[in-house]
């Protein structure tokens, strides 16, 4: 199949060009609330009677056993098991770098303000475990929330029909210092860590991807029961080349997120009509051999080839786009990337795919999408970790700042405020 080709859009045209097709899943409200409220209300009664519903099996027990994990460190390859620790660990070395070290400021005399950061004490995290068993996405998510210090890391991922879960999902859980694993899908585990049932406690925030019944349920809990990481759409990446880049490189970085699902989204921008040809011809021969080559045609069907005149077009188009992943294939790539200010991970030169972003380069693969890099940050060691100030006045700060709140609070007519200041200006003025 060929993709589309865009020849010289207009910048301000090109929000229609990148539609994503992302679903709206507040039509999902009333599904995912009812399950919602059924969780609440009846507990592990309605997540065992959902799982047999959604992923069609009747559980006795809804958390991992230790004998389940004791049989998955031996069914997963010893090749596998040193990939996954070689990503974990740069996972880990680039998240502790991250630390956040304790401000103090004298901001006037006497007047001490300060900031610390202070570890969310349970998460809970989301692992899709359908077409594709994410278990590079638990590395993402618990090893971060390990060093950011979580008393309590939940994890949720649904089972197989004969109840187990995908090995590597629990070998990378017990390597990443997960705390508890349940055997829990789609809006029904979402609604377990947000609400709390008898089997699984209720936590302070929900990390992780999934269908859109999964993200129609984190954001309709967000609303009243707990904090979420994002909200978050459907995978997409953006390739911006010139005539330096390397045809099959591209057409494999587009293909490596068409592959996600039916409803991801691909797209090159490039400044060389040539490269568009040769890119088109690659994606034919590789998309032939991709096993999920059905998955791939569908997402390709509604993605784009664009060309553009010069790279101040190609940024510009860019920024405007904001793509969750976007690989920079050009012969200046670092300076094109200092132009780039809306993007959630950015991939420079011809040797950095997006997959080694997905897996093992250490950066974190939950990405803002829809267009959320224009406000949000990736996943990060902070999203584990809330801000909190400090702050202490001494007598000489009381004297010093105590008349400008006396005088901002009584032109707010809030007489308390004014009054819980002046009664202290007038002890020291005694």
């Amino acid at each position: 199949m060929e993709l589309k080709v865009v020849r010289y859009p207009n910048v301000e045209d090109c929000d229609a060009l990148l539609k994503r097709p992302a679903f709206d899943v507040t039509q999902l409200f009333a599904t995912v609330g009812a399950v919602v409220d059924a969780v609440r209300r009846e507990g592990d009664t309605a997540l065992r009677r959902y799982e047999l519903q959604f992923d069609r099996v009747a559980l006795d027990s809804l958390l991992v056993s230790d004998e389940e994990f004791y049989e998955a460190m031996h069914l997963v390859d010893a090749p596998l098991k040193e990939a996954v620790r070689l990503a974990n660990a740069n996972i880990e070395r680039f998240h502790r770098a991250q630390t956040f070290s304790t401000i103090r400021v004298e901001t006037s005399p006497g007047v001490v303000c300060e900031q610390k950061s202070v570890p969310i004490e349970r998460v809970g995290l989301y692992v899709p475990g359908g077409t594709a068993p994410l278990f590079s996405t638990v590395l993402m998510l618990a090893t971060p929330a390990k060093i950011a210090g979580c008393s309590e890391i939940v994890l949720c991922t649904p089972p197989d029909s004969g109840g187990r879960i995908n090995p590597a999902i629990l070998f990378a859980a017990r390597l990443a210092g997960v705390s508890k694993v349940f055997k829990l899908g789609g809006a029904q585990a979402v609604a377990a860590m947000a609400c709390g049932t008898e089997s699984v406690p209720r936590v302070d925030k929900i990390f992780g991807p999934g269908n859109q019944y999964v993200m129609a349920a984190k954001q309709l809990v967000s609303l009243t029961d707990v904090a979420i990481d994002m909200p978050a759409g459907p995978s997409e990446v953006e390739v911006l080349a010139d005539s330096s880049a390397n045809a099959a490189f591209v057409a494999a970085d587009l293909l490596s997120q068409a592959e996600h699902g039916a409803d991801s989204q691909v797209v090159l921008v490039s400044t060389d009509e040539d490269l568009l040809r040769q890119v088109q011809q690659e994606l034919a021969q590789q998309l032939a051999e991709l096993p999920r080559r059905e998955l791939a045609e569908k997402a390709l069907s509604h993605s784009v080839l664009i060309l553009v005149r010069n790279m101040d077009e190609a940024v510009a188009l860019t920024n405007r786009y904001a793509p969750e992943h976007l690989v920079v294939a050009t012969a200046d790539y670092r300076k094109v990337a200092e132009r780039i200010t809306h993007a959630g991970s950015v991939f420079l030169g011809p040797y950095s795919c997006e997959s080694a972003g997905d897996y093992a380069s250490g950066t974190n693969h939950t990405l803002p999408t829809k267009g959320y890099a224009r406000a949000y940050s990736g996943l990060c060691l902070d999203s584990f970790m809330r801000k909190m100030t400090l702050q202490e006045l001494s007598a000489e700060g009381v004297a010093g700042i105590g008349p400008a709140v006396v005088a901002m609070a009584r032109a707010e007519r809030l007489d308390a405020h004014s009054k819980a200041m002046e009664i202290r200006l007038n002890h020291i003025n005694r």
